[in-house]
């Protein structure tokens, strides 16, 4: 059985007495006395090693004697003669990931582009194959919990290599392989059994252990290069790489030491292609040990700085740095360039970059780092350097570079009266989370000194938290601190931009894009580099702050969710408008508009993307589902990458009009033609409006009262701009501006009421029109918003329903019966026209008298509301600055299309206040 000593001698700068294993039948001892200090347990006195000993006594387990008589390799600087080691250009480092390598074929595939690279000389860093880290350090854990499943979880590592082993290697170069891949399995089989029985694994032995699946990789990878014809060595890096261990659980290369093992390796293996091992490396006194996770990076990068190369491509399997984790912005980009301190900065804050310690060794010499995609040659990657000047960049997008965020978090703020000018608090505060061992990630401190908080992982805060209320009870309960407070549920979200510090704006950018998309800001960290701007959100709105800020920074400046309610004749035709005018908008206005579902009272359309809208209704047949307004919000407002959710109402539904305000409060904005949440109850409309006011979510409802016509536009502009409103007066219905400019002459107004619905202007029961209803809406409308606080009852209504008509049984009835009506309106018309005038509805709203009216009235046929023809409305606004001659709005106010424009307008409307060009 091949014994752990086996696998001590295996390690650089220790050797075996040949005589130092025996076999005989005797009780074994496993003796620690001149064992390596690495191979013990930590912390273990002699009694340990009696104990364990006895142990190994009474299971006679092992049947092989161990003697560990430990020399040390000749020192470097003893080397005879050396060859010249040459620096500089002519290099070029790579590195291939666990995923370049993790089959037969990938590993030829990583030759190829090695043979392919036309450097001079090149230095290749290869990691394990994908999984087998994680594998043996699977291996450890079974071995040391006495699961003795690590035996078939070693075999499956054996069978891994061997299978590829088999795919890729022949002759000489297959046998050398197998059966120094089946030696080390040996040695790993011992060292296992022995962690097995001690039920312990020292950090030695763990990195030890670990490390074998690099020197596996690089071997069969030089053996590839070789079989192509290509002088190459492969490197095992803990005979070069020497580092020293901090109490941080990270570890500091010893460049000089390392410079000096390289050059006297290189004397001795001269060679343009080597083959190298990532992530291992040995501690000055020869102790095996690792780079830690994402070691591999760092591998290469502390090559590339002893080398001097020209350049370092870590190889992997995305096309380069991401603007923002693609797994929660879709629309992320591959960013062509970044700085040393973008890259650390992005690494810091959990971006998938590199290791931040990666980029401190290639700082030193200017050294890019270029991050490639292995399966997409094609794809130029991200190029890592001093300087990111882009000439053509305009644009924010080129001084903000990146987002990434942190989750999992919890502030803990500090704050009391007494903390301002005493010296120490801040001191005392950290020296506690020291003691704790808790990581702070940011900490942010008032000028005033009033109060101080600082971010740490959720899972150390309460350990914080009753260290400080320890420590500072004094202080709590004389009221000089007045609270130590938990907020937990904390994400934080980091902007990262080299240029930021020379550019005016872009914090008011991020927060007004924060702003927008109702997010709320905790916390505010920024060093005075400007590199970094760090705010803590809410854990729940972190992927939509994320959004929202690489939305504005990096797509169409206003990218918009929506949900279309109602694809009836208004909904279908705005659906229309907004596919033949997507790409204008796109293109000429930066501008974004995506219908991310369609619903109607029976079916819904979801989609994830946006509807295809040149055949959504197609859609609707083939792919609708039964219509859930609930999980219809949910969808378009949260299962999507876009910050930015507009609900447009296009339906005449008072029960849709009631979700209003919910959906305003959770920072859906409102678009909407539907009249009944501002005409309804009045307590509920001021609801709404003071929700609206307080907030930065929007709800337009231009389309309410004109269709197309900028009448609440204008009632608003007039009221902000200071001027008072005496009177408002209209025709505010087409369909009885088109009845009354149609009755003239001898036509009976039966004829014409039969006209208009033939003609479509009507609603399908022209009573609907005929009572005045709709006209009283939106006087009631005009009325709040200039200030009274009206009731729909409170305004009379003069009725063009016949009495005795009124309950008619269906509107043919009504049709029918109408005509013997028909005297008492042409008395009418006759009066007026007698007069010199003419018959017109209108609606008021009496600012001076505080009233709002509805009435058929007689008006000169010099004025402007007897002008009109056709279905046109018109309003006058009667005012301060207004008041010898009214400001007159005029024009169609009834169809599909212009209502549906109204609709479209108030949309762009949305647009422009969250941050498109105006």
């Amino acid at each position: 059985m091949a014994s752990l000593s086996s696998a001590i001698s295996s390690t650089p700068g220790h050797t075996l007495s040949p005589n130092a294993i025996a076999h005989d039948d005797k009780p074994r001892k496993l003796c620690y006395s001149h064992c390596p200090t690495f191979l013990l347990p930590p912390h273990r006195s002699p009694i340990f090693r009696r104990g364990f000993v006895s142990g190994l006594e009474r299971k006679r387990t092992l049947k092989t004697r161990i003697y560990a008589s430990v020399t040390v390799d000749t020192p470097v600087n003893a080397s005879p003669e050396k060859v010249q080691f040459p620096k500089g250009d002519s290099w070029s480092v790579h590195k291939f990931g666990g995923t370049c390598v993790g089959s037969s074929e990938r590993i030829k595939n990583v030759a190829k582009i090695i043979l392919s690279d036309d450097s001079e000389r090149k230095f290749v860093v290869v990691s394990a194959m994908s999984k087998v880290t994680d594998m043996m350090y699977d291996l450890i854990y079974k071995a040391q919990s006495r699961d003795e499943t690590y035996l078939s979880a070693l075999d499956v590592v054996l069978e891994k290599h061997k299978c590829t082993a088999l795919d890729l290697l022949d002759g000489d170069d297959l046998s050398s392989f197998l059966a120094q891949l089946h030696h080390d399995i040996s040695n790993l089989k011992a060292m296992l059994r022995a962690i097995y029985i001690a039920g312990h694994a020292t950090e030695s032995f763990t990195e030890f252990v670990v490390g074998h699946g690099e020197l596996w990789s690089a071997q069969m990878l030089s053996c590839v290069i070789r079989k192509n014809g290509v002088d190459c060595n492969w490197m095992d890096t803990r005979e070069v790489l020497i580092v020293n261990p901090t109490s941080s659980n990270q570890v500091d290369p010893d460049f000089k030491a390392s410079e000096d093992r390289l050059e006297k390796w290189y004397s001795k293996n001269p060679s343009k292609t080597i083959i190298a091992t990532g992530f291992i490396a040995s501690t000055p006194q020869n102790i095996p040990t690792t780079l830690k996770r994402d070691g591999s990076d760092f591998s290469a990068a502390i090559m590339g700085a002893l080398f001097k190369a020209r350049q370092v491509t870590i190889w992997t399997d995305v096309d380069g740095v991401y603007s923002a984790d693609p797994r929660k912005v879709s629309e992320a980009v591959i960013l062509k360039t970044l700085s040393y301190q973008e890259a650390w900065e992005m690494s810091y804050f959990g971006a998938n970059v590199l290791h931040p310690r990666t980029i401190i060794p290639v700082m030193r010499y200017d050294i890019p780092i270029i991050i490639r995609n292995i399966f997409n040659l094609a794809a130029p990657g991200t190029k890592i350097c001093r300087s990111t000047e882009d000439e053509t960049a305009q644009g924010l997008e080129s001084f903000v570079k990146g987002f990434a965020t942190i989750d999992n978090l919890a502030l803990v703020n500090v704050e009391g009266t007494g903390m301002a000018g005493v010296p120490g608090t801040a001191s005392a505060i950290f020296s506690a989370v020291k003691d704790v061992g808790a990581n702070v990630i940011m900490i942010s401190q008032a000028s005033s000194e009033h109060s101080v908080c600082f971010a740490v992982p959720e899972k150390e805060v309460n350990a914080v938290s009753e260290l400080l209320q320890s420590r500072f009870r004094e202080a709590l309960n004389a009221g000089r601190l007045s609270q130590v407070q938990v907020i937990p549920n904390c994400s934080i979200l980091a902007t990262v931009g080299q240029k930021m510090a020379s550019t005016p704006g872009v914090s008011a950018t991020l927060f007004n894009a924060l702003a927008k998309a109702n997010i709320n800001v905790r916390a505010i960290a920024q060093g005075c580099s400007e590199y970094n701007i760090t705010v803590v959100v809410k854990r729940e709105d972190c992927i939509r702050a994320l959004r929202a800020v690489h939305s504005r920074f990096y797509h169409s400046r206003t990218t918009i969710a929506m949900g279309i309610i109602g694809p009836g004749l208004i909904g279908a035709t705005l659906l229309d408008q907004l596919r033949d005018q997507t790409t204008t908008l796109k293109e000429e206005f930066n501008i974004d508009l995506r219908v991310m579902g369609i619903t109607g009272s029976r079916t819904m359309l979801l989609s994830e993307a946006g509807v295809d809208l040149s055949r959504w209704r197609e859609l609707q047949k083939e792919k609708g589902v039964v219509a859930d307004m609930e999980k219809f919000v949910q969808h378009v407002h949260g299962n999507h990458f876009i910050p930015n959710t507009v609900l447009v109402d296009c339906t005449a539904d008072s029960s849709i009009a009631s979700h209003y305000y919910d959906w305003l409060r959770k920072g859906i904005h409102v678009v909407t033609p539907n009249k009944k949440a501002n005409s309804g109850p009045l307590d509920q409309y001021l609801k709404l409006r003071a929700l609206q006011r307080q907030s930065y979510t929007h709800y337009f409802y231009e389309a309410t009262v004109g269709a197309g016509l900028p009448i609440i536009n204008t009632l608003q502009g007039l009221l902000e701009t200071g001027d008072k409103i005496l009177r408002i007066e209209g025709i505010f219905s087409g369909t009885l501006s088109y009845i009354f400019n149609n009755f003239t002459g001898g036509r009976t107004f039966s004829e014409v009421v039969a006209e208009a619905k033939q003609a479509g202007y009507t609603e399908p029961d022209p009573r609907d029109d005929l009572s005045g209803t709709d006209v009283c809406r939106k006087v009631i409308i005009l009325a709040r918003e200039s200030g009274l606080k009206l009731e729909l009852s409170d305004i009379p209504v003069e009725s063009l329903v016949p009495e005795p008509l009124k309950d008619s049984a269906s509107a043919e009835e009504f049709m029918q019966k109408l005509p013997q009506f028909d005297q008492e309106m042409s008395k009418k018309r006759q009066i007026a026209e007698d007069a010199g005038g003419v018959l017109r509805y209108v609606g008021v709203v009496d600012m001076v008298n505080q009233k709002g009216e509805v009435k058929l009235q007689k008006y000169k046929n010099d004025h402007p509301f007897a002008q009109l023809s056709g279905a046109d409305n018109i309003i006058a606004f009667t005012t301060t600055r207004y008041k010898d001659q009214p400001l007159i709005v005029r024009g169609p106010g009834a169809g599909a299309e212009v209502t549906a424009g109204g609709v479209f307008s108030d949309l762009l409307r949305l647009a422009s206040y969250l941050g498109a060009p105006s």
